[in-house]
């Protein structure tokens, strides 16, 4: 199994960790007062937050590794890739009515998301191979 070491790589996962907590944290306990703004349904935002928090741990114990291998960092952009995709389907398929702050809000984080996702594959293909 391929290894990387790359400081600016685990520097992006563990941004990826604080921004999956604060949204996990938004999503999970705010979900009601957030339903009033958004028009998303606390049902579909509370177990994405539930979800996301638990991500949390996921990605802060990788962003403490030394050394990560190549396949965990590509199923984290991997994760991060489905968010996106699931977050437009949301929007496109009518999985929830939401509010014009509500498409705001799904696209706004999505694009935080590719962002994110598209860093860590840059920072993946720059990083040092080790053994």
């Amino acid at each position: 199994m391929t290894h990387v070491r790359s400081p600016l790589l685990r520097g992006l996962i563990a941004i990826d960790a604080v921004a999956c907590a604060a949204s996990g944290a938004l999503l999970a306990f705010a979900a009601e007062p957030l339903a009033t703004i958004t028009g998303l349904a606390p049902d579909l935002t509370r177990p994405a937050g539930v979800f996301l928090l638990a991500w949390t741990l996921v990605l802060a114990t990788a962003a403490s590794r030394p050394t990560l291998s190549r396949a965990a960092v590509w199923t984290l952009i991997a994760v991060n890739v489905i968010w996106v995709v699931e977050s437009a389907l949301v929007l496109l398929l009518g999985w929830a009515q939401p509010t014009a702050a509500g498409y705001g809000f799904v696209i706004a984080q999505a694009v935080a998301v590719a962002a994110i996702a598209e860093l860590q594959f840059v920072a993946l293909r720059r990083a040092a191979t080790v053994a």
